[in-house]
């Protein structure tokens, strides 16, 4: 597949050729990568730029637009997200709706409305959560590069689970206007490519402040492609407890990692954070108390297909109970108990506590270490079915949430592979709006390594 870097340079005439031969790829492909893949209809295009598949919970102007979700078959988006925006006026433009959990939650792909998508690399295996069709897209050869978006790992996950890169930039650096929200203070947009360097360029191309929405960042920004550096030498941080939980696979990948940037004159240190258990704990309770309220509006009077005409409370029950898959509904009604007068102050104020004090860990690292080298997920990706219950799904992101919960920018990319042959990617973490810093460390990594699909 060609690169988004090879494309910048293709004319018009080999762009139509290229949105041709994607088409046909696409046709032809069974992962369920593409809502359009799963309902059996032309897939949806938008402009004459050089195509990226986006994920079904960006708006795209005159596009359906569902989150994967009954409740919101049949919107048609009026307007353009400010990523989108962003595309056509870098030559870029949308190609595609990419499947994703309902709502963005979850960790499979599996709750969509739709059907679920498969790994490309194994197919009884699931491609990741939530952005896990912009993922397996990218991974089959059948999208140059995608958009997905990130509210506690769903880019980096999926991508490690794919073999692909996944970068989540720093909490407010890429507009969020346009994008339907599922825990508002952690979302975030960003790109999943083939590479370190694709990923740079479409990092530069979305970002950016943006009047319309109230959490971007008006601050100074320059581009990070031009001046990438893989010989820039760095501090790495390896967190130790964070590796001794994952899985002797992913041990061995780290630790090869590690091997391969002392050896390129990287510094490692080591340190340890705040117990996992503690960060899952506060991470759903944030996470689900923002989605109670987001996903209010969904009840048949402003948005959502209305269900039950007998009295207004009918209706209500109606529209949510058949509009809304089950972790939907498990994920509202958590996030609604802990708002809830006599626990409120029990959960969401003690996990806001906890919040700072996430923040403040990682604050006490960056003061001595660049970047901070980390896992992805515990495991390599695991077959359908493998997770009994919510509690282990949520679980396998034990690595991926404290970088939401912190604001922070993360990029995910492959470094080994397990013994059937399953992709290990690996994340780097920087502070706040260094992602100059975390695509330099990762474009060396990518370098040391030379991993090979």
């Amino acid at each position: 597949m060609i690169t988004l870097k090879e494309a910048l340079t293709l004319t018009s005439d080999d762009i139509k050729k290229l949105k041709d031969d994607l088409t046909s790829k696409i046709k032809q492909n069974k992962i369920g990568a593409y809502v359009e893949q799963l309902i059996s209809t032309e897939l949806s295009q938008s402009g004459t730029g050089i195509p990226i598949a986006i994920k079904d919970n960006i708006n795209v102007k005159n596009w359906e637009i569902t989150c994967s979700s009954n409740i919101l078959k049949g919107y048609i988006s009026p307007y353009n997200a400010t990523v989108i925006n962003n595309l056509e006026k870098a030559g870029l433009s949308a190609f595609g709706r990419t499947n994703m959990d309902e709502f963005a939650m979850g960790s499979t792909s599996e709750s969509s409305c739709y059907g679920r998508t498969l790994n490309p690399l194994d197919n009884e295996k699931v491609p990741g959560g939530s952005s896990g069709g912009s993922a397996a897209a990218v991974a089959a050869g059948i999208a140059i590069a995608a958009l997905g978006t990130d509210t506690g790992g769903s880019i980096r996950q999926p991508a490690a689970y794919c073999g692909v890169v996944g970068m989540k930039p720093t909490y407010g650096r890429v507009s969020r206007y346009g994008i339907t929200a599922y825990s508002s203070s952690l979302d975030q947009c960003g790109p999943i490519t083939q590479n370190v360097e694709d990923a740079a360029i479409l990092y530069d191309i979305i970002s950016g402040y943006d009047p319309l929405d109230s959490t971007s960042a008006n601050i100074s920004y320059e581009a990070v492609t031009p001046n990438l550096n893989s010989d820039r030498k760095l501090t790495i941080a390896v967190i130790d407890n964070f590796v001794s939980q994952a899985s002797p696979a992913v041990q061995k990948a780290f630790q090869k990692s590690v091997d391969a940037l002392e050896k390129a004159g990287h510094k490692i240190i080591h340190k340890n954070m705040l117990d996992t258990k503690k960060i899952v704990s506060t991470y759903y309770i944030v996470a689900t108390a923002e989605a109670s309220a987001n996903l209010a509006r969904f009840d048949g009077v402003r948005y959502g297909n209305r269900k039950g005409d007998s009295n207004l409370k009918d209706m209500y029950i109606q529209t949510k109970s058949q509009g809304f898959g089950p972790e939907v509904q498990k994920r509202i009604m958590l996030g609604s108990f802990v708002l809830s007068s006599g626990y409120y102050d029990a959960y969401y104020i003690k996990a806001q506590k906890v919040r700072h004090l996430i923040k403040d860990e990682y604050s006490a690292i960056f003061t001595e270490a660049d970047l901070i080298l980390s896992p992805v997920t515990p495991t390599t990706a695991p077959k359908f079915g493998s997770f009994k219950t919510s509690l282990e799904m949520y679980l396998s992101d034990i690595y991926t949430i404290s970088v939401n919960l912190a604001g922070l920018p993360a990029i995910s990319l492959p470094v080994d592979k397990d013994e059937d042959g399953m992709p290990v990617g690996l994340q780097f973490i920087a502070n706040a709006y260094e992602e100059q810093t975390l695509f330099d460390g990762a474009l060396s990594l990518e370098k040391a390594i030379n991993y090979i699909k």
